[in-house]
């Protein structure tokens, strides 16, 4: 008969599963301790196409005096006004007074939060290279546009109405319209670039892009200047982002932004 304790050793292959498996453990509750937080949802900004180039130009320092990205919406304003009007989510937006106006009746926007950033002419704008013309006499602008072979504009836009008017008054509707080429927002002076079209008529701050150069307002007694106004969203997720937004917009880098794209800051 045998006496004593009998002794069972865990074979070292489970030994050493059972640590690393305990090992494992540890570090993961050591990793979900110290994760960092998730990065915040980004401030949902609707901004029409005439102040892209100059929001584009300071996003980064917009983001960092907001402490939020930016997920910005380019289009027309006209455009952006039916996606809110559909209940599209947004923070900010930049638009035009009189589509502002109404989002403030409905409440879709706060009245206080409201503000006119900069305004903004109608040009005419050829492919780099190609000869100048001066576009700024009523006289002049219509010899150019007789001479062009297609004319770039855009269907739906703020500058739409101001190219009507000034078509009418230089007997020219049905002339341009057997030569227009009517294009999505912001698409005009790509097709000038491309060499799709010899002019377009569009917001100043627009036309200048790479491959196209500004020929000059359109005449005194035919220009319309668009303003283009800021406000905070009623349903904003970060008001004081939406804030610090809208104040950046109004400060002195903005302003120079602005100058920098072909539009007048509107100072307070």
């Amino acid at each position: 008969m045998l006496s004593g304790r009998m002794t069972i050793r865990t074979p070292v292959s489970a030994r050493v599963v059972h640590v690393a498996a305990v090992c494992l453990m540890l570090l993961s509750g050591a990793c979900a301790e110290q994760a960092p937080p998730a990065d915040p949802a980004p401030l949902r900004l609707f901004s029409s196409n005439g102040v892209r180039a100059a929001i584009e130009a300071i996003q980064p320092a917009i983001e960092k005096a907001a402490g939020v990205r930016l997920a910005p919406t380019f289009s027309t304003a006209a455009a952006l006004k039916r996606q809110i009007d559909a209940g599209e989510a947004f923070d900010v937006a930049i638009l035009t007074p009189a589509l502002m106006d109404d989002l403030v009746t409905q409440g879709k926007v706060v009245a206080d939060s409201r503000t006119d950033l900069a305004r903004v002419g109608v040009g005419v704008g050829a492919r780099e290279g190609a000869p100048r013309s001066d576009v700024t006499t009523p006289a002049g602008l219509k010899q150019t546009l007789m001479d062009a072979k297609v004319v770039a504009y855009t269907a739906e836009g703020q500058s739409r109405a101001t190219v009507d008017k000034a078509l009418a008054q230089l007997g020219m509707t049905e002339a341009v319209a057997a030569k227009a080429m009517l294009t999505g927002p912001g698409e005009g002076p790509g097709a000038v670039a491309a060499g799709k079209a010899d002019l377009v008529m569009t917001l100043i701050s627009e036309i200048l892009v790479p491959g196209v150069q500004l020929l000059g307002p359109f005449p005194a007694e035919m220009q319309n200047y668009i303003v283009f106004t800021g406000a905070r969203g009623a349903g904003a997720r970060d008001t004081e982002a939406a804030n610090a937004v809208l104040r950046f917009l109004t400060g002195p880098e903005a302003a120079a932004a602005m100058k920098a794209h072909a539009l007048e800051p509107i100072v307070k």
